[in-house]
């Protein structure tokens, strides 16, 4: 009968085979308590003895770096949300010595993408991962920061029980820089639009833009401010006849919807109203939306930077960090005028 593996107590506890490593060379300070239990456990069950020379070996890391997605993002056109995270994630990797593998397959039948598949961990061919996307599979988060996987997430992402990494662009400040700009460019009453996104970046969106209102002393009497997302016919009629001299919007579509029904009212932006947008990229041509744009590419190196730190010293605590968005000035807010 073959001697029990790692792979083996790693199978029969549930858990990573680093994991299994890091347990059983005493690595146990950011491995949770139920884990080690269950390695252990799995350690007498099997009868398992570590080899030394094969430990050794492990040690040794790889210099390979993961890159996980959840949902499908390659090889998307330039001008993807995503492109610039990558760049800046191989562009850094490769000036520190590493080499990137992209986990891209599905495996299942819904299309989404999982890390863990057979009860295995699909990224421990790296020594670490960077991980990013929309779909973000928080069980999964769950489970890698369970086994002791060293990762970081682009973007802020709370999982119930776990402490995730995470890089995540500061959209409460940029948010809350918008609201005064306006109010410095004479916008006391302002309104809302709400998407229906409640994921942690809109959430964090709210927050800025909320608390910003708030100390400022300005009004807000939209259905958005109030929480309620989407815009209605009667609503757009209360803001064309309304006080309010400008609209902060959370993505360009809405804000491309709200120029075309304001239009059908006769009036225009910036003329009539200003509008400012939570979200990146103006370009449409002839019509820059005044809005802030996620520095991406410097996320991606600074993701792999705390990777990189972790992978070097698993002891070290893990890293999240805030980083700053850009404002950039459009076409769509000029100073507020009195309404008639």
């Amino acid at each position: 009968m073959k001697a029990p593996r790692q792979s083996d107590v790693a199978r029969l506890a549930g858990v990573s085979q680093s994991a299994v490593s890091r347990v059983i060379s005493g690595d146990v300070d950011r491995i949770p308590a139920e884990t080690r239990d269950r390695i252990r456990a799995a350690v007498k069950d099997l009868g398992y003895v570590p080899n030394a020379a094969a430990r050794n070996l492990r040690n040794k890391r790889n210099r390979l770096l993961g890159v996980h997605t959840f949902e499908a993002v390659f090889p998307h056109a330039r001008d993807d949300f995503y492109f610039e995270f990558l760049l800046g994630i191989e562009e850094r990797a490769e000036e520190l010595g590493y080499d990137l593998v992209l986990f891209t397959s599905t495996g299942t039948s819904d299309g989404r993408r999982r890390i863990y598949r057979d009860g295995t961990n699909r990224l421990n061919l790296a020594d670490g991962a960077v991980l990013l996307g929309a779909a973000t599979d928080r069980e999964e988060l769950a489970r890698l920061w369970r086994d002791g996987y060293l990762f970081v997430h682009i973007g802020r992402r709370e999982v119930p029980g776990a402490e995730i990494p995470c890089i995540v662009p500061d959209y409460v400040s940029a948010a809350g820089r918008i609201v005064a700009s306006l109010a410095e460019r004479g916008h006391r009453d302002l309104a809302y639009l709400r998407s229906d996104n409640e994921q942690e970046a809109y959430a964090d969106r709210r927050a800025g833009y909320r608390a910003a209102v708030e100390r400022l002393g300005l009004q807000d009497r939209s259905p958005g401010f109030r929480g309620e997302p989407g815009v209605t016919d009667e609503w757009l009629d209360e803001l064309a006849a309304g006080p309010e001299t400008a609209v902060v919007a959370e993505t360009i579509g809405q804000a491309e919807d709200l120029r075309r029904r304001l239009a059908e009212r006769g009036l225009s932006i910036p003329v009539d109203v200003s509008v400012a947008v939570l979200e990146g990229s103006g370009d449409e041509p002839g019509h820059c939306w005044d809005c802030l744009v996620v520095p991406r590419k410097e996320i991606g190196r600074i993701a792999i930077d705390a990777l990189v730190a972790r992978v070097e010293n698993p002891e070290a605590e893990p890293v999240g960090r805030l980083v700053a968005c850009d404002l950039v000035a459009g076409e769509t807010v000029a100073d507020a005028r009195t309404r008639e």
